[in-house]
């Protein structure tokens, strides 16, 4: 265990998070997510739900503020409803850790899959929500004034 580095970082996870450029996508897939359809680097992450991960996560990186939208969800299959508090759950951690960030995308489920298929990693975690997936993109370290 390393100090300062929540325990829910595995090493895996922090392998990856070290490895990604500005501008990889990282996706964290619910505990039903095919990520090992459309992913060859998948990460496990189980019994860990989303939020708790994102606040690790989101503690070591930073989201790109080079473009609209640093974070993505899928929106919902013709005849599903969201619950808009998995997405306020998401948007808490966020906003504490990373504020100013841009509201989060909703991409149609198959582009969502597409994009996976692009992605340096995915986590799959022991989130249950519907819906619960989200795709983080990494930014550019921020430069501190001198």
């Amino acid at each position: 265990m390393l100090i300062g580095i929540d325990p829910v970082i595995g090493p895996e996870l922090l392998d990856a998070l070290f490895r990604m450029g500005h501008g990889d996508e990282l996706v964290l897939g619910d505990a039903f997510f095919p990520g090992n359809t459309f992913n060859s680097r998948v990460i496990r992450a189980d019994g860990i739900r989303i939020p708790a991960l994102l606040d690790g996560i989101l503690a070591l990186i930073n989201l790109d503020s080079y473009v609209p939208h640093p974070a993505a969800m899928m929106q919902a299959s013709a005849g599903d409803t969201l619950d808009p508090a998995v997405e306020a759950s998401y948007r808490a951690v966020i906003d504490r850790r990373w504020p100013g960030t841009p509201p989060v995308e909703r991409v149609e489920r198959f582009a969502f899959y597409e994009r996976c298929k692009r992605a340096f990693a995915v986590i799959m975690t022991g989130e249950t929500v519907p819906y619960g997936n989200i795709i983080l993109k990494k930014g550019v370290i921020p430069v501190k004034n001198r």
